[in-house]
C-alpha cells in the first residue's frame, strides 16, 4: 500500500470532516462518521512504518490497538503472524463495523471491544505490545477544546491547557497498567519529541523513551516506550526547545482533514 491507499473509504474527508471543532466532542459526529466511512488511516498506514514496528512482533505477543476506528493495522498486523490481536475504540458504530468487517473477510480471533481508551477495561500487565497510531494525537484535540475553540492555553504548545494533560497522562497510565513488565508501547505520531517527552517521561512511568522517523518531506515519529527500561537522568528536556512555528501541536498533527479544517477554525476565530 501506498499513499494512495491512505485514506480507501467511501467518503471523501469532505464528506466527513466537522463543520466545526465542536463537532469533534460529539460522539454521535463519529459514530455517523463510521457509519458512512468504509476506512481511514490517521497519519500513515502501516506499509509506511512497517520496517520500524515489525523487529518487535512475535508470535506469541499479545497486541492491543488502541483507538482502532476504521484503521486496516489489524488486519496487516494479522499479516505478519500476530495471533493475539484485540483492537478497542469507543465508538459503538466502528465496532461493529469492524467486527463486521472481519466475519466477512473471514478473520477470525481479532477481538474488538468498545472501550474507552481513559478507562481500558482490562487487568494490569495483559499485553505485550500496545500500539497507538494518530490517538493520542485526538485525545489531545478533543480534550483541548473550551466550548467551540480548540483551545491550548492560548495556542502555545509548550504550555498545553491543564485538562489537556490531565486527559493525556491518563491516557498513559492505563497504557503503562496494561503492559507485561518488559512490554513495549508504540505511539505513531507528528508531534515532535520536546512536545511528547515531558508526557512520555511522567514521575510514574518505568518506561524508557526513543524514538525514529519515517516519511518523506514531513516526518513522523515512531516513538518505542519500553516498560521498566527506565533509566533516570536529568531532566535535560526542560529546557529543550528548537524553533517551531508558533502553531498549536494539536493542528499541526493531523494531516490531510486536519488541514481542511484548519483553515475553517482560522476563520472561525477572525470572524
Amino acid at each position: 500500500m501506498g499513499d494512495s491507499g491512505d485514506h480507501g473509504r467511501g467518503s471523501s474527508p469532505v464528506d466527513v470532516a466537522p463543520l466545526n471543532a465542536s463537532s469533534y466532542l460529539d460522539p454521535h459526529y463519529w459514530d455517523e462518521r463510521f457509519a458512512a466511512e468504509e476506512h481511514y488511516e490517521w497519519l500513515k498506514d502501516y506499509s509506511h512504518f512497517q520496517h520500524l514496528l515489525r523487529p518487535f512482533l512475535n508470535p506469541s505477543h499479545s497486541v492491543l490497538e488502541i483507538g482502532c476506528g476504521n484503521s486496516r493495522l489489524c488486519e496487516e498486523l494479522r499479516k505478519d503472524d500476530v495471533a493475539d490481536m484485540t483492537c478497542v475504540d469507543i465508538s459503538p458504530v466502528a465496532v461493529e463495523r469492524m467486527r463486521s468487517r472481519f466475519r466477512d473477510k473471514g478473520l477470525e480471533g481479532i477481538k474488538v471491544v468498545q472501550a474507552d481508551m481513559l478507562d481500558l477495561p482490562f487487568g494490569s500487565e495483559s499485553f505485550d505490545i500496545v500500539i497507538e497510531k494518530g490517538t493520542m494525537v485526538k485525545a489531545e484535540m478533543l480534550f483541548g477544546f473550551t466550548e467551540d475553540v480548540l483551545f491550548v492555553n492560548s495556542g502555545d504548545p509548550w504550555n498545553p491547557h491543564p485538562e489537556t494533560i490531565n486527559k493525556v497522562m491518563k491516557m498513559l497510565e492505563d497504557v503503562h497498567s496494561v503492559l507485561k513488565p518488559e512490554g513495549i508501547f508504540i505511539s505513531i505520531s507528528f508531534g515532535q519529541p520536546h512536545f511528547r517527552r515531558p508526557l512520555f517521561e511522567g514521575a510514574s512511568f518505568t518506561w524508557s523513551v526513543e524514538w525514529k522517523t519515517f516519511g518523506e518531506g514531513f516526518h513522523y515519529f515512531f516513538y518505542i516506550l519500553k516498560k521498566g527500561r527506565r533509566i533516570l537522568k536529568s531532566d535535560d528536556c526542560k529546557n529543550e526547545r528548537s524553533d517551531v512555528p508558533s502553531i498549536s501541536l494539536l493542528h499541526e498533527e493531523l494531516e490531510d482533514e486536519d488541514y481542511m479544517f484548519r483553515t475553517t477554525l482560522c476563520d472561525e476565530l477572525e470572524n
